[in-house]
């Protein structure tokens, strides 16, 4: 790809977030901020596509293909750079936020399935 100015500063602004985040307790908060950030997005989606019975099924298709999609983007890429190289490598803030979310959006989903089971 050729190297234009919004290229350069894209770059540039990915390698400061990742700079700027690299301290533990920064990551922390992103983390703890990025599990109730998908949380509440999923209790959201759930009670507006619970509210008419016609989105139920095309909301929960929608949510289990994300799901998957970051599964197999984070845990693809783990095993893929264990068998390179020896030396730990530290995974990239974008992937650990977003497997975060995931990880907080099927929480949420949990909890809502139990309260409608009681």
């Amino acid at each position: 790809m050729q190297r234009t100015r919004l290229n350069t500063l894209v770059d540039i602004t990915g390698d400061r977030l990742e700079l700027l985040f690299s301290n533990p307790w920064r990551r922390i908060s992103l983390s703890l901020i990025s599990i109730l950030l998908g949380f509440f997005m999923g209790s959201a989606i759930v009670t507006t596509a619970g509210q008419r019975a016609v989105w139920d099924i095309p909301a929960a298709a929608i949510l289990f293909a994300f799901t998957e999609l970051i599964s197999k983007l984070v845990y693809a890429r783990r095993d893929r750079s264990s068998e390179n190289s020896l030396a730990v490598k530290r995974r990239s803030l974008y992937i650990d936020v977003l497997n975060l979310f995931k990880i907080g959006l099927i929480y949420s989903l949990f909890l809502e399935a139990f309260k409608l089971g009681s």
